[in-house]
């Protein structure tokens, strides 16, 4: 009897089936398939758009939910490497946070500072940094950062006398905190513009460069991280103003509190301005900067001392340009009015010049690792040798190269090599010879 059941109902529905094709045409056929066809494109797209979610979702910083947090889910969740370098991790509604730490020792056989006991002692110093950034970006129309550091240890600098000294990372606070940078930026939308306000750090905004502009991984040389030719006042009160009418042109206006005492602000002003022409020869990124500088603090000149109100200005060249994949080029060029000197100060610059390479790891198979080498000299003032008695004042020459070993995702290790022959024009009260300094540099990104 099931059988029998079956063949009925298949039966039936053979029948139902050839009776409904016979009744459809082949117009309404296409309409349907074409129907089916826009369905399915439907779908496609669909789920090509939730494939670039799930992207986008993967890839940017995770937020942090601090209301039933423990300290080991602390610990977990703030692996965030310096805002300047990689994204830290997104907390408190959108405020990213970015902690490092560079750690430094230096050793030379032949110190020549003026408070040693004898000439060309041996000296090993260490020092280190730490920095803990914050930044909070507002929508598309603006942004606020701080910058909180300390560290300890001048570290060999304070046993030479040189005109450009060896270590840009060295903070002799005496492990005390201390707010580097606290700014907001405000992007117009009216028009290409950015103004900056707050407390900042000029040697980041203007005389910048690709390749020398960061002692934590690049070179650790003063006349390498910016030109010693610019009175850069310590970070100050200041405003910054960034026009950037195209991607060919970038201007910067800048205007700081020279001696950074948050007085009388205009009468001792700091006034630098940068031209970055960005022309993408061979295709490849490259910067072409012209900078000019006027700092408004009391200087003297050389030749009449009863002049001690006169100002100091300068300019400079800093450029880089990308070759290849690999390899990367700088020069840095700076003059100043060698007629006057910084009050308190026991010597003054002329002109400055430094030319280097950077090569990435990716040659010898070490993608992340790096190596830098850099030339230079540094010009001391015509009217300071005239000034003095029996002064040499030569061109003190430097050397530098290191090589940043990435050991892992946190931790980079810099073996580093400086050169500085004529150190203080030869003019050294404990000794002439040449100076080498080596050094080891460790950065640890949180």
């Amino acid at each position: 009897m099931r059988r029998n059941g079956f063949f009925i109902v298949m039966f039936i529905l053979t029948f139902t089936c050839k009776f409904s094709f016979a009744e459809v045409s082949n117009e309404e056929l296409l309409r349907e398939i074409e129907t089916l066809r826009q369905k399915l494109e439907q779908q496609d797209q669909k789920i090509v758009e939730l494939e670039a979610k799930i992207i986008k979702d993967t890839s940017i910083p995770k937020t942090v939910n601090f209301s039933n947090m423990t300290i080991e889910d602390f610990d977990r969740h703030l692996d965030a490497h310096l805002l300047h370098r990689e994204e830290g991790y997104l907390m408190l509604g959108g405020l990213r946070m970015g902690i490092g730490s560079t750690f430094i020792i230096q050793g030379t056989d032949n110190a020549n500072g003026d408070t040693l006991s004898e000439r060309g002692e041996d000296v090993v110093d260490a020092s280190y940094s730490m920095d803990v950034e914050f930044e909070k970006e507002f929508e598309d129309y603006g942004k606020a950062f701080l910058h909180v550091e300390t560290g300890d240890g001048p570290g060999v600098e304070d046993e030479l006398q040189v005109f450009s000294n060896v270590n840009r990372d060295a903070d002799d606070s005496d492990n005390s905190m201390a707010v580097t940078e606290a700014w907001y930026e405000h992007c117009f939308k009216a028009a290409p513009a950015k103004l900056m306000a707050g407390k900042i750090d000029g040697t980041i905004l203007i005389d910048t460069n690709e390749y020398a502009n960061d002692e934590t991984t690049q070179f650790l040389g003063r006349m390498f991280r910016n030109s010693p030719t610019i009175e850069f006042p310590d970070n100050a009160a200041g405003l910054r103003l960034e026009i950037e009418p195209s991607d060919l042109v970038n201007i910067k206006f800048l205007m700081m509190d020279g001696d950074n005492d948050w007085e009388d602000v205009a009468e001792d002003g700091f006034y630098g301005t940068q031209l970055n022409i960005r022309p993408g020869i061979f295709g490849r990124n490259g910067n072409y900067r012209i900078i000019g500088w006027l700092s408004d603090r009391e200087h003297t000149k050389w030749q009449d001392s009863t002049s001690a109100k006169e100002k100091a200005y300068g300019f400079g060249l800093s450029l880089d340009q990308e070759l290849t994949d690999v390899l990367g080029i700088f020069m840095r060029y700076g003059w100043q009015d060698p007629d006057v000197y910084l009050n308190g100060e026991a010597f003054s610059l002329e002109q400055a010049w430094s030319a280097g390479i950077q090569l990435k790891g990716r040659l010898w198979n070490r993608e992340d690792d790096m190596l830098g080498l850099a030339l230079g000299q540094v010009t001391p003032s015509g009217e300071y040798k005239k000034a003095g008695s029996n002064l040499s004042a030569k061109d003190e020459g430097h050397f530098e190269a290191y090589y940043n070993y990435k050991v892992n995702e946190h931790l980079t290790l810099t073996p580093d090599l400086q050169v500085i022959w004529n150190p203080y024009g030869d003019d050294a009260v404990n000794g002439k010879s040449n100076i080498a300094i080596i050094g080891m540099r460790g950065q640890v990104d949180f």
